[in-house]
């Protein structure tokens, strides 16, 4: 009964959305996530612990304000996705531009599956479903499965609107293997925290625990990998930008080879989080697992133990 309720609430939401003007819809976003940086005081926390960590040579002024954008990011990005059924191919180009498509259309005339990496940075969302219009290349996106079943439909149609196809997190390596092998494009966003057993790699100055599959299927499967990222400009639109992660050096899938990748793709978003850092979803407790706290429970399991 609860996720019925939460269901009709939020296709409620997703009515008003839909029939608002895109610019409308985006300033009920910004309001909904400055509105919400005052009202969810756990999650504006993590961000300014999160932030204190990463930028020390910032002034809490500084770092209140990036926090605060990264709320009000997370709210637009929610509202413009809901609104994305009305995205027409003319809104569509003029809302987005991509800088170097050819990155990608290159990669994918290679016939080698290519592995697409983004973060929860700019509308990660609008990237998925925005990429794959312009260029005629669809998206397999691994995502995560949400709690009411009901929305999880609901969300998972949008993404799949225009030619993309969705592999549940849990259940994904096969549909990964698959799609590569096929010649297909998977899409990621693995930088959320990682597992405890997951590679350890720099991130903002320390080691943190960080999702290694990306890499794995990468190197495994002799796929290219790129990365991008949705940078959102004054006016509301958006441009997209590609980097390619190298891999022709790294050879063979030794766990030495995909933790080096994973560095480095780890590395170039990094890079854009600092060159934007108000773009990027600082209210994730992202260094959950680092090197040290593993060990010191390790310590700790050991102590208890003996």
């Amino acid at each position: 009964m609860q996720h019925r309720l939460e269901y009709f609430l939020f296709r409620v939401f997703h009515w008003i959305i839909l029939v608002l003007p895109l610019k409308s819809a985006q300033r009920l976003g910004a309001s909904l996530g400055a509105a919400s940086f005052h009202m969810m005081g756990s999650r504006r926390r993590i961000a300014l612990e999160n932030l204190r960590y990463a930028f020390p040579e910032k002034s809490e002024r500084e770092r209140t304000a990036i926090a605060r954008g990264a709320f009000v990011n997370y709210g637009v990005t929610l509202v413009e996705f809901l609104w994305s059924p009305n995205l027409s191919d003319p809104i569509l180009r003029k809302l987005v531009k991509m800088r170097n498509p050819e990155l990608l259309t290159g990669a994918h005339r290679l016939g080698r599956g290519m592995v697409l990496l983004s973060g929860h940075f700019g509308n990660w969302e609008l990237i998925a479903s925005g990429v794959p219009r312009l260029t005629g290349i669809p998206l397999t996106i691994i995502v995560q499965t949400q709690a009411n079943k009901l929305i999880d439909g609901l969300i998972n149609g949008l993404r799949c609107r225009f030619g993309n196809s969705v592999i549940p997190m849990g259940i994904s390596v096969r549909g990964i293997i698959k799609t590569l092998a096929e010649g297909g494009v998977v899409a990621i966003a693995p930088d959320q925290s990682g597992p405890m057993e997951g590679a350890f790699v720099q991130f903002f100055g320390r080691s943190v625990a960080t999702h290694q599959g990306p890499a794995a299927f990468a190197l495994r499967s002799r796929a290219p990998m790129l990365i991008g990222f949705m940078i959102r400009k004054s006016d509301g639109t958006y441009d997209v930008i590609l980097e390619e992660i190298p891999t022709s050096d790294l050879g063979e899938p030794t766990d030495e080879k995909i933790a080096e990748l994973t560095q480095r793709h780890t590395a170039m978003l990094e890079k854009y989080i600092r060159l934007y850092p108000d773009h990027w979803l600082w209210m994730h407790r992202r260094w959950k697992h680092t090197w040290e706290s593993v060990q010191r429970s390790k310590q700790t399991v050991d102590s208890s133990s003996a």
